[in-house]
């Protein structure tokens, strides 16, 4: 199954490249060319991988809808606003679970790695993240949504996302209050003690604010991971977790100890 947001890409191109000369011409320095080259080189990589997965999360989302006798209606509007919603319900806590749980946060790393924030950041995705997410989206397919309407509405989701990875859009008035802005978004990027696990949101950010997880912007955020990361190979940006991970668990004498390597917080002291 293709994801509809390949047919973005060259519109994220041609934004990538304006925000960049924009950023040249004001001497703004959010742009990096050996970062922002190699954003771009691990979100062809993602795109690859994902055609692949693609294909596996159509099979596995057609076979959870054939199991349910439940129908949505294609046909109507509230159909696809009730689904847009739990959709972006369902990407808070797959995102929240990527930072707390460090099987996912193997993955999710991957976007956090650049040391700065641009449009190029958005298009920085995990290759292999397609082993694992989609189980927080098969539960759509067993609510009797049609697996093709599932990945129409999660695209859109995904495609926005990409337009909040900037610095040149400061605040959003009103808007704030209801949806996940450049402003929040780069509050989720920081790697500053108080911004850490926060703005889970994908398009709303409703979400962090019900579940206790947002906070606002007050300072301009330090970028990147804790302990950054300064390599620019393909394979070891999307790969460092995992060997870090194995050589911690392979350090554990005890098999609970090794489970929680796995499978407890990122941040815990190995």
């Amino acid at each position: 199954m293709v994801n509809p947001t390949v047919y973005a890409i060259p519109a994220f191109a041609l934004l990538i490249g304006l925000e960049a000369w924009l950023d040249s011409r004001a001497e703004a320095r959010d742009y990096n060319r050996k970062d922002a080259l190699t954003n771009i080189a691990v979100g062809f990589g993602s795109v690859v991988w994902g055609a692949l997965f693609g294909i596996i999360h159509g099979l596995i989302y057609t076979a959870v809808y054939s199991l349910t006798p439940l129908r949505a209606p294609v046909d109507v509007w509230w159909s696809w606003v009730v689904l847009f919603l739990l959709d972006d319900f369902c990407y808070y806590w797959f995102h929240r679970f990527s930072h707390e749980i460090r099987f996912f946060w193997n993955f999710h790393v991957v976007h956090h790695s650049s040391n700065h924030y641009n449009l190029s950041v958005a298009v920085r995705q995990s290759w292999f993240s397609g082993v694992a997410h989609w189980v927080f989206y098969a539960p759509l397919a067993l609510l009797g949504f049609p697996p093709v309407m599932m990945v129409t509405v999660h695209a859109l989701n995904l495609i926005y996302q990409f337009f909040i990875h900037t610095n040149k859009v400061k605040r959003l008035g009103a808007l704030e209050y209801v949806l996940n802005t450049p402003s929040h978004h780069r509050v989720h990027h920081g790697a500053d003690d108080d911004y850490l696990d926060k703005n889970y949101g994908g398009v709303l950010i409703i979400w962090d604010r019900l579940f206790g997880t947002f906070t606002g912007e007050t300072h301009a955020p330090r970028y990147g991971t804790v302990q950054p990361l300064t390599s620019f190979n393909w394979l070891w940006i999307n790969t460092h977790a995992w060997a870090e991970t194995y050589q911690a668990v392979k350090q554990r004498k005890r098999f609970s100890d090794k489970l929680r390597c796995l499978f407890g917080s990122p941040n815990m002291k190995f």
